[in-house]
């Protein structure tokens, strides 16, 4: 489990790096302070996606575990690397910490839809990753 969690703590700090030691006002339109909102919001969104695998990993047989814990880690990777690649064009301005963070929000909230979604497949039907929505599919 900690290796599922120390990328997300690191991605966390790296996000929030010019918000350590502040609370979000939505009344603040600096970049700071969005800045700041943007990485509480992932926080946020990390912690339900977290609450979410526990219930999910709790409640499975050791093989399913090892399965949903290797897809985890690798989504992790994606999540983090997608972030990184979509956030490049902002590398190095005021906006770069919130452009990841709502990166990251976006795809961990994703993720826990998904998760959520597949807790409610009906058994022997195969429902893990097929998505909710066709119409999102790329043409």
């Amino acid at each position: 489990m900690r290796r599922i969690l120390l990328p997300a703590c690191f991605a966390i700090v790296v996000a929030a790096s010019t918000a350590l030691a502040q609370e979000c006002d939505r009344n603040d339109d600096s970049q700071s302070g969005m800045n700041t909102c943007a990485a509480e919001d992932y926080a946020t969104a990390d912690a339900k996606l977290s609450s979410t695998y526990q219930a999910i990993i709790g409640g499975a047989d050791d093989a399913t575990k090892q399965l949903l814990q290797t897809a985890q880690q690798g989504w992790i990777v994606f999540r983090n690397a997608e972030c990184n690649y979509a956030a490049s064009g902002s590398q190095g301005g005021s906006i770069h910490p919130m452009v990841v963070s709502e990166c990251l929000t976006r795809l961990t909230n994703d993720r826990t839809k998904q998760l959520k979604a597949d807790t409610t497949c009906p058994q022997g039907e195969s429902c893990a990753s097929s998505g909710d929505n066709q119409d999102d599919e790329v043409q």
